[in-house]
């Protein structure tokens, strides 16, 4: 299996790289290397590498700055991916693995989205990235693979994690919404996954993946805030308090409740997801180890 992954200097590429099987034959490209919203450098990368599987692991993730910023998210996160499948297509059986994102949805179902629901975004992050996924399924068919993930930190790299253990650090006392529900996913817990998909030629379609359980940001950041006190990662402990998402406005509108339904996924795939809680206790270990 020769394996190209982009974005390999992100959260999840490291990640990707990190976890590679030892089947796997893999190059891997970060933003230095392979610019994605260059077309002809990905159709000569591609063409000269020949890969059987292409991991993309890049992306616009600033949700707020994507809606002043439209047309850098809209290049990283639709028309980069389009790019990238129609290389892909240049290859024989080459596949293509892409990851999205819960922000598809709206957040007004009364229960986990499945992966064959109606997407209705609410963001242009959310917008960008919905209309990467149908350029790749369009391009590659059933050549295609898209994971549609939520919530995803590590120990390396900017996420919610980092943000929490900072301000609790300067501050003492952070304010996180109580009203948004999802599931915090961890990316050693998404790696995963996605090299399960690789091994898996005949896959093809949408599926979702997250850690196990439901969080809000605020129930996230106590979780952080106690498991991180007690790994010494904090010099005091911290106090989180809950708000409701008005008394936190931003530039970007968040689904309420954006948790995804796996089962498909995993009678595809054959993985059981850990707890989300699970998985953040291993990650601050990383974390307290150096």
């Amino acid at each position: 299996m020769r394996v190209l992954i982009t974005g390999a200097g992100g959260q999840l590429g490291r990640e990707l790289v990190r976890t590679a099987p030892a089947a796997a034959t893999v190059r891997a490209l970060d933003r230095t290397y392979l610019d994605v919203t260059d077309a002809a450098a990905v159709k000569a990368v591609v063409g000269e590498y020949q890969p059987t599987v292409i991991l993309n692991a890049s992306g616009y993730t600033a949700v707020d700055r994507a809606e002043s910023d439209q047309e850098a998210a809209w290049r990283l996160n639709a028309a980069a991916p389009r790019q990238l499948a129609e290389a892909a297509r240049t290859v024989r059986q080459c596949r293509l693995i892409h990851v999205s994102t819960d922000y598809v949805f709206d957040g007004e179902s009364p229960r986990p989205y499945q992966p064959q629901d109606a997407p209705k975004p609410l963001s242009a992050y959310g917008k960008s990235k919905l209309e990467g996924e149908r350029a790749v399924l369009e391009v590659l068919g059933n050549h295609a693979v898209v994971v549609r993930t939520a919530w995803v930190y590590s120990a390396h790299g900017r996420n919610f994690l980092h943000t929490m253990l900072r301000l609790m650090r300067e501050q003492g006392v952070v304010r996180v919404v109580a009203d948004q529900i999802g599931s915090p996913t961890a990316t050693a817990s998404l790696a995963e996954m996605l090299w399960a998909c690789a091994e898996r030629p005949g896959l093809a379609g949408i599926f979702h993946w997250t850690d196990a359980g439901v969080a809000s940001w605020y129930d996230f950041a106590v979780a952080i805030a106690e498991e991180a006190n007690g790994r010494r990662l904090l010099a005091a402990p911290a106090q989180v308090l809950a708000i409701a998402s008005e008394d936190y406005p931003t530039p970007a509108r968040r689904p309420r409740c954006s948790l995804l339904d796996r089962r498909s996924t995993i009678a595809a795939v054959g993985l059981e997801p850990e707890h989300w809680r699970v998985r953040l206790r291993s990650v601050l270990d990383e974390l307290a180890r150096g």
